[in-house]
């Protein structure tokens, strides 16, 4: 159809954002981030337009859907933590993960897709505020570019912090979504964990603290879902409304 957006043309090249949540059952708060992602995205916003025409999302909202229906808090049916188990899942024992890892590499080596981003949205039992994690490197540069997506969500979500955002290569974490795929994909490529805490955010000083709702979550995925605007420099864009003319006497 002739509206059809540009990036979804035959032949032309995508920029793939890859988006998963919920791979703990028990933090909950991710499948609210992810749900104000997701709704955001498909609303008739002039900034979801925008990001429609231009990026290719891929959301995953539930990594661990039979873990979330036992009630588990941690770990799937079968007992495995699976954001330890992304360098080799089993088809057998790690279905989603597998699953997600096959349609992840597909899309890196398709010359066609450029793999931007992948965000795992997780919930924190003892920090506050939303953060992120991401990845060490040697390249002084990539280290830099890539503390920009978290620089401008800042600006964007006043419950979410950079200064708690950090960039680790912890040898526990090593099996996670972050720390396997930021080490298979190329230099390009940008892969976080966005951590939202279970229970309140810091606005002003430090003694106003904010407890969380279902809506101050969602309104954190809205402002990831916006800042791609920024990060890609897309904002001149956006239709604006028309302003009012000025009434004549």
């Amino acid at each position: 159809p002739p509206s059809a957006a540009a990036n979804l043309r035959p032949g032309a090249e995508q920029k793939v954002v890859f988006i998963t949540a919920r791979v703990h059952p028990g933090e909950t708060p991710s499948s609210f981030v992810c749900q104000g992602i997701i709704d955001f995205l498909v609303s008739q916003h002039p900034i979801a337009k925008v990001l429609r025409d231009h990026l290719v999302f891929k959301i995953a909202p539930m990594l661990n859907p039979d873990g979330v229906y036992l009630g588990n808090y941690r770990c799937s049916l079968m007992g495995f933590d699976l954001n330890r188990h992304w360098a080799n899942p089993s088809p057998w024992a790690h279905p989603t993960l597998h699953g997600v890892k096959q349609l992840i590499i597909e899309m890196y080596n398709n010359p066609k897709i450029n793999l931007e981003f992948y965000i795992d949205i997780h919930a924190h039992s003892t920090m506050m505020n939303g953060f992120m994690y991401g990845n060490i490197f040697e390249d002084e540069e990539r280290f830099q570019r890539q503390a920009v997506f978290p620089k401008l969500l800042c600006q964007n979500a006043e419950d979410f912090s950079y200064s708690s955002t950090s960039f680790n290569r912890d040898a526990v974490k090593a099996g996670t979504g972050r720390r396997f795929l930021g080490g298979l994909l190329n230099d390009t490529s940008y892969c976080y964990t966005l951590e939202v805490s279970f229970y309140s955010y810091i606005l002003g000083g430090p003694t106003s603290a904010v407890p969380y709702t279902e809506e101050a979550y969602m309104k954190l995925g809205r402002n990831v879902a916006r800042t791609f605007l920024d990060y890609y420099r897309l904002n001149s864009l956006v239709e604006r409304p028309l302003a009012p003319t000025p009434k004549t006497r």
